[in-house]
């Protein structure tokens, strides 16, 4: 079956909740989640829209695979025009609200318009209600889920929701699900925000189905088995994503000090390893046990307790309770960019993002710009409102993720991210960011085809939209020499397309350290009526990713948004595997744009329009 076939529309401007049929033409062309969702928005909106207008719209959608047997079939993704950016927005998250919203009988929810005053949707299958949401404006996602479960009597249903950072206007608000799973990059929720939009709770009993049960089954329980007997992704489940925190860092591209250093002599304080030592002040770990999202047999997820006696929860008990603990990437824009190596301190910094739904790689960021500026005397006390923000300042994190959360004072200035904080105090220079969105936990002058990921990422500086790590580092299916520029143009140009066709499943990335693009694909075939082949795989992830980049184009951005900071291009590493390199990313970029049948001005050309049928 694959698709429910049916999308559900909430104009909230005229307060409306209205079905329709899917379009099953663009189904077969962009499968779904990502993909599908991308081809919606491309058709509905001008790209030139101002993102936190009534006209951008944003977007939920689930993929084929979600809410199957299939591991990790928990995800969702949250669509738009970006708030951070200007550009295509694409924000992937686990949990459980991407299953439930499938089981509701919905393959995508399109939100469109601004309501009035507060408001949140509730969806209890085809009882789907705008309400009033003036309790919960001001609150916090872990208030807001709290009180709709109590005041609908129903501990069971999933929650997306905005906390005050997406209320406020901060451009790196996310949407947080199941209290700590975030479609976390580029703004959607400051675009939720802006439609005065305070949550999306669903309850569905409509459940999936599958084309062929007998062999998905079969297919499901192989790749499963294939996840179990994985080196990688045991790793997965004994450290999460953290455990790379002591390789990265000992390789030498760990940005340190907004990306002044590429190691940080503080990572094992701060590292997977770190999160398991027993405190002397409590007798207890940082790390409680491992949690999974639905339909995950990696179990990645941290669940976290931060030292009671630690200074920032001293006096807040409401801090002492397990929640959602340090992803890698999360450790080290608050750590390692920051020079900060106080484990506890990260983890109530991560707590305060997860409650007030910041983007936790651009708030790190962010203040390690901000820290920058700071230390290089362009901005002062009377700028930040006597915060002292000097890297390795714990108590300078604490403070300005509570300021930040809340939108007050010098907190309103970190919400801007790293782009136009630096532009606002004259030193852009400062600004570690692609496309106006901060760069992710890798220094490319040590791994060079993260150069040309990062610069061609649709969606501003990411990992997840081409990680070339897995071959330049990790030698996952092949191993690359991090160093040389040779063969990363085809290495990256795979990588993307793959990704775009494995967001749009609805399954998880984090297989693809076991699997190939294969195991997606037999699930997919086995799953969904059609020819889905290795072949139109492939294509399908090449033409999602074309899509994307018309809409960017159309949107305003050119090939000079192709770059990188001058930090990268022209100050070489000066320790670790980079040493006295820079980013290459000019001996690649042209190729690149020959692979993937643009014009040298970076245009998609009518032939690759057309073979593509974008």
């Amino acid at each position: 079956m694959t698709w429910h076939r049916k999308i559900l529309r909430v104009n909230l401007t005229k307060g409306t909740c209205e079905t329709e049929p899917l379009n099953m033409e663009w189904a077969k062309l962009y499968l779904g989640s990502r993909g599908l969702a991308s081809k919606y928005l491309y058709e509905e909106i001008d790209p030139k829209v101002d993102p936190i207008a009534p006209d951008n719209k944003l977007i939920l959608a689930t993929g084929p695979l979600t809410g199957t047997s299939a591991s990790t079939s928990g995800r969702y993704v949250a669509v738009t025009k970006g708030a951070l950016t200007g550009a295509i927005a694409c924000s992937n998250s686990g949990g459980f609200f991407g299953a439930e919203l499938k089981f509701a009988g919905y393959d995508m929810l399109i939100l469109e318009g601004r309501a009035k005053e507060p408001v949140y949707l509730m969806i209890n299958d085809d009882d789907v209600r705008i309400l009033p949401a003036d309790k919960l404006w001001g609150k916090s996602v872990w208030e807001t889920e709290e009180w709709i479960k109590k005041t609908h009597q129903d501990p069971l249903i999933r929650v997306a929701s905005i906390g005050v950072a997406g209320e406020t206007g901060s451009k790196y608000a996310c949407i947080v699900n199941d209290l700590h799973r975030a479609a976390g990059r580029s703004g959607v929720g400051t675009v939720m925000g802006s439609k005065n939009l305070k949550a999306v709770a669903v309850r569905g009993t409509t459940g999936v189905k599958v084309e062929n049960p007998r062999e998905f089954m079969q297919v499901a329980q192989a790749t499963k088995t294939d996840l179990k007997e994985s080196a990688f992704t045991n790793g997965l489940t004994q450290y999460g994503t953290q455990g790379v925190t002591s390789v990265i860092n000992a390789t030498g591209i760990y940005p340190t000090r907004n990306h002044q250093q590429v190691q940080f002599e503080g990572a094992d304080k701060i590292g997977g390893e770190a999160m398991f030592e027993v405190r002397e002040t409590d007798g207890r770990t940082n790390m409680v046990r491992n949690s999974a999202c639905f339909g995950c047999t990696i179990a990645c997820g941290r669940v976290s307790v931060i030292d009671p006696n630690h200074f920032s929860v001293k006096d807040k008990p409401q801090y002492h309770n397990a929640s959602g603990g340090l992803e890698y990437e999360s450790s080290w824009a608050m750590g390692g960019d920051c020079g900060i190596d106080d484990l506890e301190a990260l983890t109530y910094a991560n707590f305060i993002c997860n409650e007030q739904g910041m983007d936790t790689i651009s708030f790190g960021a962010s203040l390690a710009a901000a820290m920058e500026l700071y230390e290089r005397g362009y901005i002062t006390d009377k700028e930040t409102g006597g915060l002292k923000l000097k890297f390795g300042s714990a108590e300078a994190l604490v403070e300005a993720v509570e300021l930040a959360g809340k939108g007050e004072g010098f907190g309103k200035d970190l919400g801007l991210g790293s782009k136009l904080l630096c532009e606002k105090y004259g030193h852009p220079e400062v600004a570690m960011t692609v496309k106006g969105q901060e760069f992710a936990a890798y220094d490319p002058r040590g791994a060079q085809g993260m150069s040309l990921a990062y610069a061609t990422s649709n969606r501003g500086a990411c990992h997840l939209r081409g990680y070339t790590i897995a071959v330049e580092i990790f030698g996952v299916g092949t191993k690359l020499d991090p160093l040389t520029t040779e063969g990363k143009a085809e290495i990256t140009k795979l990588a993307q397309d793959t990704t775009s066709a494995v967001d749009s499943t609805g399954l998880c990335m984090f297989p693809n350290f076991a699997w190939t693009l294969d195991q997606y694909q037999q699930l997919v075939q086995a799953d969904s009526e059609g020819d889905w082949s290795m072949e139109k795989m492939m294509e399908l992830g090449e033409r999602v990713w074309n899509l994307e980049r018309l809409f960017n184009n159309k949107a305003g951005l050119t090939t000079a948004d192709d770059t990188l900071p001058k930090r990268l291009l022209e100050t070489p590493a000066e320790t670790g595997v980079g040493k006295g390199l820079v980013a290459l990313l000019d001996k690649m970029l042209p190729e690149y744009y020959e692979l993937r049948g643009w014009t040298p001005d970076g245009q998609p050309s009518n032939d690759t329009i057309k073979r593509l049928n974008v």
